[in-house]
C-alpha cells in the first residue's frame, strides 16, 4: 500500500503501547498523526483541532469491557462536531458492540490487534470520504462572524459601546475582565475576542475554575511531572502550557481561594509556569482573558480577592450588560435561536407571533440569554405549527407570574419521551420515527444509546 501523505488522524486509547505502535505505522502514510492517552482532552482536541479522523478506543478505565464510555465519547464528539470522522478501536468480544455503534454515528471499526493492511484501508477510505465532503460544502472561516451568525447579537446602545471597544481591544494583547451575570454570554464574548485577535488560528482554551476542586487546581492548570503525586503515572501539560500562542479564559475566577490567586499571581508576573513537581519553568505567550459574574472590586476591598492579582486581570474591563437591559436585542436574538433550532429539530416553525414578541420584551429574563436560548429551544421542540405561540413559550408556575421555563422541565427528559412516543407510534420502526422526529437514523440511533432505549 502506498504512502499518502495526507489527512490528520487523532488517535484515543489509555494504552500507551497501543499508540506507540499505531503512531509508528501510521505516520508513515499520513500527514499528521496526533494521539492522547487521557479521554477527557477529547472535548478541547475537538474543538480546537481538525482531525479527519479519530480513532476511538471503546474502553477506558471506567467498567473496563462494557464499551459505555466509547459509546459516550462517540456521542460527544458527534455533538461538538456533527461531522467529525469516528473509527473505532475495538476487541474481538467487542464486535457486536461495535456494529451498534456504527449505527450511532461511527463510520467504521478496526479489530485489535489489527492487522496494518486492514487498518491503513480503513482510515485511509475514511479521510478520503471527509475531504470529499468538505470539498463538496462550504467551508467555514476561522474569522469573526457577523451579527446573523453568532449569538453575540445586539443593536441596542448597550451592545454597540460594548462592541465598539471590543473591536479596539481584540487585537491588542491587553489582559481582559468581562464582568457579567451568569447567563449573559461571557464566554461567547471571550471566544469572540479570540477570534478578532491576530492569534485567531492559535488555541482558545477555557477553563471553568468554578469547577476545579483545589486538590486539582495546581495539576490542571499549570501541569505536573510523572511522580509528582499518587496519580501521576506520566507527565502531563496543564491548561496554560495548552493554551501557548493562543488564549486562556479563566472562567469564574472570583471564586478561587487566596492561596492560589498567589499561585495565579505568580504565572502571570513570571510569564512562565513550572509543573507541579518540576523546578524548570517553561516560557509561557498567552493571551489572559478573565471573567466572573461576582463584585471583584468589593472582594478586593474586603480583601477577598488580591488586589495586584486585580491589577494584573483587569487591563481592560468589559461589562455584558444582562437581558434585561438591552431588552431592544430579545426579539433579535428569539429569531436566531429560532433559525438555529427549526433547523437542528427539522421543524416547520418559521415565526414569533405579535403577541409573543411583546411578552418577550416584556419578560424580565432572570436567566439572560441562556434562559431565552433555552425557551425557544423548548418551544420549537414541542411546536405544531408554522408561528410560535405564547403558550409555546411562557408556562405557568406554581406562582401566577409567567415563567419562560417552567423549573419541572428537564430537556433531555423531554427529548427522552418524545423518543418514546415516535417509536410506539411506528411500532418501533427506527425510520420512521426519526422521520417522525426530524432526525438522521444514526442521529435516532445516538439518542437511543445515550438514553438506553
Amino acid at each position: 500500500m502506498s504512502a499518502i501523505q495526507t489527512g490528520k488522524i487523532l488517535i484515543v486509547d489509555d494504552d500507551v503501547d497501543v499508540l506507540r505502535a499505531a503512531r509508528l505505522l501510521l505516520k508513515r502514510h499520513f500527514a499528521v498523526v496526533e494521539f492522547e492517552k487521557n479521554p477527557q482532552k477529547i472535548p478541547y482536541l475537538v474543538t480546537n483541532f481538525d482531525f479527519d479522523v479519530i480513532l476511538l478506543d471503546m474502553n477506558f478505565t471506567r467498567d473496563l469491557s462494557s464499551g459505555k464510555e466509547g459509546f459516550e465519547w462517540l456521542d460527544k464528539i458527534l455533538d461538538i462536531k456533527p461531522d467529525a470522522s469516528v473509527v473505532l478501536f475495538t476487541a474481538y468480544g467487542d464486535v457486536e458492540m461495535a456494529v451498534r455503534a456504527i449505527k450511532a454515528g461511527a463510520v467504521d471499526f478496526v479489530l485489535k490487534p489489527w492487522e496494518n493492511e486492514k487498518l491503513l484501508a480503513t482510515l485511509q477510505k475514511a479521510v478520503e470520504n471527509r475531504q470529499n465532503k468538505q470539498s463538496a460544502t462550504p467551508t467555514l472561516s476561522n474569522k469573526p462572524v457577523t451579527n446573523n451568525e453568532n449569538p453575540m447579537i445586539g443593536d441596542s446602545p448597550a451592545m454597540k459601546e460594548l462592541m465598539d471597544t471590543v473591536a479596539r481591544v481584540a487585537a491588542t494583547d491587553a489582559n481582559i475582565l468581562i464582568l457579567g451575570e451568569n447567563g449573559t454570554g461571557k464566554d461567547l464574548l471571550a471566544r469572540h475576542i479570540h477570534q478578532l485577535s491576530h492569534r485567531a488560528e492559535k488555541p482558545f482554551v477555557s477553563v471553568d475554575l468554578g469547577a476545579l476542586s483545589e486538590t486539582l487546581f495546581e495539576s490542571e492548570l499549570f501541569g505536573h511531572v510523572k511522580g509528582a503525586f499518587t496519580d501521576a503515572r506520566e507527565d502531563r501539560s496543564g491548561r496554560f502550557e495548552e493554551a501557548n500562542g493562543g488564549t486562556i479564559f479563566l472562567d469564574e475566577i472570583g471564586n478561587i481561594s487566596l492561596p492560589f490567586q498567589a499561585k495565579l499571581l505568580t504565572v502571570l508576573q513570571n510569564r512562565s509556569v513550572t509543573r507541579v513537581g518540576s523546578n524548570k519553568p517553561v516560557p509561557l505567550d498567552v493571551r489572559l482573558i478573565c471573567a466572573t459574574n461576582r463584585n471583584i472590586g468589593q472582594m478586593a476591598a474586603q480583601y477577598l480577592f488580591r488586589q495586584d492579582l486585580l491589577y494584573r486581570i483587569n487591563t481592560i474591563e468589559l461589562h455584558l450588560p444582562p437581558l434585561r437591559e438591552r431588552k431592544e436585542d430579545i426579539v433579535m436574538l428569539a429569531e436566531y435561536f429560532l433559525g438555529i433550532y427549526r433547523k437542528k429539530y427539522n421543524r416547520p416553525v418559521a415565526f414569533l407571533h405579535e403577541t409573543l414578541i411583546t411578552q418577550l420584551e416584556q419578560y424580565e429574563w432572570p436567566g439572560n440569554v441562556r434562559e431565552l436560548q433555552h425557551a425557544i429551544e423548548r418551544a420549537v421542540i414541542l411546536s405544531q405549527g408554522k408561528t410560535l405561540m405564547p403558550k409555546d413559550v411562557f408556562v405557568k408556575t406554581a406562582s401566577s407570574n409567567d415563567s419562560a421555563l417552567d423549573t419541572g422541565f428537564n430537556l433531555e427528559e423531554m427529548e427522552r419521551n418524545m423518543i418514546n412516543q415516535a417509536l410506539k407510534k411506528h411500532n418501533g420502526n427506527i425510520t420512521e420515527a426519526a422521520k417522525e422526529l426530524g432526525l438522521s437514523r444514526a442521529a435516532l440511533y445516538r439518542r437511543l444509546e445515550k438514553y438506553n432505549i
